[in-house]
């Protein structure tokens, strides 16, 4: 109705492009200059054994629960296994999260995961890191989990199995591979720098595209998609990745925009890190939601941000201000020079500049500083 209101011709029904310029949607051809391959991404399900006969939910049809599961497996420990993991666990389920990595959220830096699973554990949450699934069963209507844990062998017991290890992009029935457009080596459809694909006029954006699969992202690629096959006659634009955020929205949550400790060391990046605990900051205090951190990371010696992940309250929100910075080239010192509303979490960020700046004040300095005072007391 929305898309209606705004003058979009919107057909329901089955699409599949059959040439550069048209596409048939239930045996009605449509002729067009450009087109914008969206058909997003599905949950990736491995093929484990048996688990086509004890069934299993995914983040798309979860949804279609009507009844608590009272035991509950989630098999996957990053973000969408986390968020709902933790989601059914305050509803009532007892649930038990594998992941077969040393630990969960493992994109994030190790202090990071730890606070998360310290309140996983609070909230009752059987996290089982290290454990690969190797096979489901079916006896007498038990279903069973089957896991390697260090060549031992572990069994979980389960009432509904969750799936949550990732994503992948529907490319399929939809005419790509009879029109020979090119994936990647991660399935996605291959673009150019403008979203476009091996035809100049056919563009692709969103989860199909990738590298990010992200709702912010897909829309910052849309925009670049529609701009481009409507007004590519006249001027192009470059898609631009340089600042990218998101956010893990578990309690507390995680949001992160750029490099993170973790990745600065694997790239061998020089980097220094200043820290602001929640736990020192007054609305946090008042909230009693003192858990959690800022933490930059800066080039050696200035206050250019490399990147910055919060844990906490409104993380995700919080996270806009080093967004905003790291796209607009804005250094710590800006960050520090702006007033911030007290009380407020987004203080938060304001202090942690404040941390950087003290660690950067010279000796000489404040020598000279304590000179001059001590002159003027005579």
């Amino acid at each position: 109705e929305r898309y209606r209101a705004l003058g979009v011709d919107c057909i329901n029904g089955r699409a599949r492009i059959t040439s550069p310029y048209s596409v048939e949607v239930d045996g009605r051809t449509l002729t067009t200059r450009s087109i914008i391959v969206a058909t997003g991404g599905s949950p990736f399900v491995p093929p484990i054994e048996g688990i086509e006969k004890t069934g299993y939910l995914t983040s798309d049809t979860v949804w279609q629960v009507r009844e608590l599961p009272k035991r509950l497996v989630v098999l996957g420990g990053g973000p969408i296994g986390s968020e709902l993991s933790q989601a059914f666990a305050r509803l009532g389920s007892q649930v038990t999260q594998v992941e077969m990595l040393p630990r969960i959220l493992m994109r994030e830096d190790p202090e990071v995961t730890a606070l998360v699973s310290e309140q996983f554990k609070t909230d009752g949450i059987n996290v089982l890191t290290a454990h690969q699934a190797r096979r489901c069963e079916l006896n007498d209507g038990q279903k069973v989990l089957v896991c390697d844990s260090g060549g031992e062998e572990v069994r979980l017991e389960f009432d509904e199995l969750l799936v949550a290890v990732g994503r992948k992009s529907v490319t399929d029935s939809c005419g790509l591979e009879e029109l020979g457009i090119d994936t990647t080596a991660a399935g996605t459809v291959k673009v150019n720098e403008y979203m476009q694909t091996k035809f100049p006029n056919i563009f692709a954006c969103g989860d199909v595209a990738g590298p990010y699969q992200f709702t912010h992202v897909a829309a910052h690629q849309a925009w670049y998609a529609t701009v481009n096959a409507l007004l590519g006659g006249l001027w192009r634009v470059r898609a631009d990745y340089s600042v990218i955020p998101w956010a893990t929205f578990t309690d507390p949550e995680v949001a992160r925009v750029g490099l993170n400790e973790q990745e600065a060391k694997e790239q061998n990046i020089p980097h220094e890190i200043t820290t602001f605990p929640l736990a020192d900051l007054d609305r946090a205090i008042a909230e009693s939601e003192t858990r959690g951190l800022v933490k930059v990371l800066t080039r050696p010696g200035k206050d250019r941000i490399l990147g910055a992940t919060i844990v906490g309250e409104h993380a995700g929100d919080l996270i806009t201000e080093f967004v905003t910075a790291m796209r607009n080239g804005l250094g710590l010192n800006k960050v520090l020079g702006t007033i911030h509303i007290y009380p407020t979490l987004a203080e938060a960020n304001k202090f942690a500049a404040g941390n950087w700046k003290r660690a950067h004040t010279s000796a000489r300095t404040l020598r000279w500083i304590k000179r001059y005072l001590s002159w003027q007391r005579g």
